[in-house]
């Protein structure tokens, strides 16, 4: 379907963004229902149109009848991951989408389409500089409980941003398919922000109108560039001053002798348990992990500049709890926006990557009460 179709409003309400989902109702804002078009993946949506035929709708998965042994546990999710799934995905993705371009728009029809196919409720939520999309499906006992999984998917001029981020939006995707697959006594938000590398714009446009609406988000996992890796001693750098707050993560780095193996779990203090969580979920499948807490209510603290640069410090700056996903970005990956060299595919550790995929599957799916 076409992206117009698709599109909402970026209507302004007593000077603040009024497009949001609110957590437990049928509508996204009752300020904004009239000014909003929203395509689903469920019964209501228009049929679909291929050849001859006409089709509701799908998920996207069988229907034999038989029960889906990957909706068991959050660990048969989580193990249900599809490797080569996420990378076509980043294949796809990986290429140059700055906004306005086509790439970025067949980026974002992605996200769409691929939400609607998984029986998401999908809103084109343009705030007036941007598009976000966002697939809900709302939880069975607690739905005014949110879960939020996203990635940014915009990026810079003149870099493809294989690892930035289009490792993170693959992710995303991935999680969001395995998550039809249950029915979650929380709501799931699934993401694709925009905007993020002109300074969090799409994101913080979803924190005001989800504040606006008094929405109550449990945990926002937050994917930005989630590929890189390398075993070579040294490969890992720290920000300044990181060995002082974060004593007991640096020994571990240390006794790594500071090779960039690992996925970093940037967490706030209110986010503990799903960082933890979530690096259990790593050890299960023996990925290896550090998880870098934040003292409490220091989140938005400038001292902490260089562990709020992605979308999840939108969260922060709100009061929600997130926790960041990242292979820490030019401290580890010198071709960060392409500064050193270029950043494809191919320069990417793809079973790591689908490593993290799955680890934040099953912490997902405990958050979501499965």
């Amino acid at each position: 379907m076409t992206n117009d179709l698709r599109r909402i409003c970026g209507l302004l309400l007593l000077g603040g963004l009024a497009c949001g989902q609110p957590g437990g109702s049928d509508t996204l804002s009752a300020s904004t229902t009239a000014e909003m078009t929203t395509t689903t993946g469920g019964s209501t949506a228009a049929p679909t149109t291929t050849g001859d035929a006409t089709t509701e709708p799908t998920t996207g998965e069988p229907t034999t009848g038989e029960p889906d042994p990957c909706a068991e546990s959050p660990q048969a999710l989580a193990d249900c991951v599809d490797p080569q799934a996420y990378a076509d995905d980043l294949q796809f993705i990986a290429d140059i989408r700055t906004p306005g371009t086509p790439h970025w728009q067949a980026v974002q029809d992605l996200c769409a389409d691929r939400l609607a196919e998984l029986g998401y409720e999908v809103v084109l939520m343009d705030y007036g500089t941007g598009v976000n999309v966002v697939g809900r499906r709302l939880g069975t006992t607690n739905p005014e409980q949110i879960v939020v999984v996203a990635a940014h998917y915009d990026h810079i001029t003149d870099c493809r941003g294989a690892d930035d981020n289009a490792s993170g939006v693959a992710a995303t995707l991935e999680i969001a398919r395995l998550l039809a697959k249950v029915e979650f006594e929380r709501t799931v938000h699934v993401a694709c922000w925009d905007e993020e590398e002109d300074g969090l714009i799409g994101a913080e446009a979803y924190v005001a109108a989800a504040t606006a609406a008094g929405d109550d988000i449990v945990i926002n996992f937050n994917f930005d560039m989630i590929g890189f890796t390398s075993d070579a001693p040294n490969s890992q750098t720290v920000p300044a001053g990181f060995e002082l707050v974060f004593s007991e993560t640096y020994a571990q780095l240390e006794a790594n002798m500071f090779r960039g193996d690992f996925i970093a779990l940037v967490t706030s203090a209110s986010a503990h348990d799903h960082a933890v969580a979530l690096a259990a979920a790593s050890d299960r499948i023996s990925l290896p992990q550090a998880i870098i807490e934040l003292p409490g209510g220091q989140e938005n603290s400038e001292l902490f500049a260089d562990l709020r640069r992605s979308d999840h410090a939108a969260f922060w700056a709100a009061g929600f709890p997130a926790v960041f996903l990242t292979d820490t970005g030019e401290f580890r990956n010198l071709d960060y926006h392409c500064m050193a060299g270029p950043d494809e595919v191919a320069d990417l550790d793809l079973e790591f990557a689908a490593g993290v995929t799955r680890a934040t599957t099953e912490a997902s799916a405990l958050a979501l009460g499965m």
